[in-house]
């Protein structure tokens, strides 16, 4: 196996393919095979971001519906949260209502039958 500091020499004189040096014989197998692989990753990497500002410029109509959705599900939601708050609150006033009045009523009968 190359040392790291022969692979960095080698790479520093001879750039790899598509660069303009016709000298790609004096690479070894595995270093032209290591610049092959960071060729295609940077050509996935590129792609990756063409794609990523693609969908960040103009959002796909399918994300758009999904999120419209999501928001009449959370109102739905919400209105319904409200709705049994309220009830839950109105009933609370109704029992200390009627506690109230009840004991209320009842003092208030012993009172006249005195």
């Amino acid at each position: 196996m190359t040392e790291p500091s022969d692979f960095q020499n080698s790479t520093a004189s001879h750039p790899g393919p598509g660069l303009g040096f016709e000298d790609e014989e004096s690479l070894s197998p595995l270093e032209q095979e290591v610049l092959d692989e960071y060729a295609r990753l940077l050509g996935n990497l590129n792609n990756m971001s063409t794609l990523l500002a693609e969908l960040s410029d103009k959002p796909s109509a399918a994300i758009l519906d999904g999120l419209r959705g999501l928001e009449r599900k959370t109102s739905l939601v919400f209105t319904l949260l409200k709705a049994s708050v309220y009830s839950i609150v109105l009933n609370q006033q109704i029992q200390d209502n009627g506690q109230e009045g009840g004991e209320g009523q009842g003092s208030e009968g012993e009172g006249w039958g005195q």
